[in-house]
């Protein structure tokens, strides 16, 4: 009996009246889905609102013609094949900034934003050449490619052959901890040390045994100029202090005046001694 009350012909049309308003209330709101969307998509094209021109502002070495190509791929095409990447609130920032800093390593800090809705002005502070690093010490007569560092120790760039003693050289494998910021810092602290001392430090190596050679000015090719050797993690300050002692105390003292250009090395290695060698 129950079975047949709920089959009944008005119980049934009930639940098709019932399914019919459901339907059409999907229907509706995926039409309206669809009427935002394309609207959107409509606006999303509007000249107001979308890119035309690339502004680039803060390079120095970097061809602008070079880097706006590189942003004008990043905004290129669209977004599900229908919302252009140049509109102004969809336009790819982060991709277009972690392109940059990937491809040109001369740059430093990125920042963009777009100005009258029609112009993306992208601002750029490149990295200052302070050094260069130039990997194995060359033999005599050999070529050498060298790249340029920043004052924290990133290399980033080729650098042009220089004559002379443009820029002081870093020697050695390329290596974290050879280039951690830290650590980088603590060897231009003590190169201008050596510097305040009356030395004319030229060039540092950092070798596979752990030690570090400083060059100094007085030998071609590099390999027989005078040099300071000291541990790559020896307390630095207590180091300069032990050379600065040792140059001020003879015979070292009378023997740096007179035989400077005969110096093969100073050794600063083992503790509060000082060993040196002249030919």
């Amino acid at each position: 009996m129950k079975k047949n009350v709920l089959n009944s012909p008005g119980l049934l049309e009930l639940k098709k009246r019932r399914q019919r308003v459901f339907l059409n209330k999907i229907f509706i709101f995926l039409l309206g889905v669809l009427v935002i969307f394309l609207l959107l998509a409509f606006l999303s094209r509007l000249q107001s609102v979308n890119i035309s021109k690339v502004e680039i502002l803060g390079n120095k070495v970097l061809d602008t013609e070079t880097l706006n190509n590189a942003i004008q791929e990043q905004i290129a095409g669209k977004y599900l094949w229908i919302f252009p990447k140049t509109n102004i609130f969809l336009y790819p920032k982060n991709n277009i900034e972690k392109e940059l800093l990937n491809e040109f390593k001369r740059i430093k800090d990125i920042s963009l934003a777009p100005k009258n809705n029609r112009t993306l002005e992208v601002s750029l502070a490149e990295r200052e050449a302070k050094y260069t690093w130039c990997g194995v010490v060359p033999v005599s007569g050999a070529e050498e490619q060298c790249y340029f560092v920043d004052e924290n120790g990133y290399v980033f760039d080729e650098a042009p052959y220089f004559s002379g003693n443009v820029y002081f050289k870093f020697y050695g494998a390329q290596s974290e901890s050879y280039f951690s910021k830290q650590n980088f810092k603590q060897l231009i602290i003590f190169k201008d040390t050596l510097i305040g001392f009356g030395l004319k430090p030229v060039a540092l190596y950092a070798t596979n045994d752990g030690d570090i050679e400083i060059f100094l000015l007085g030998g071609n090719p590099l390999t027989v100029a005078p040099k300071i050797i000291l541990r790559a993690d020896a307390d630095f300050q207590n180091v300069a202090e032990n050379l600065q002692a040792a140059l001020d105390t003879e015979p070292l003292k009378s023997k740096f005046k007179n035989k400077y250009s005969t110096l093969q090395y100073i050794d600063l290695r083992f503790g509060n001694k000082v060993y040196d060698k002249f030919q």
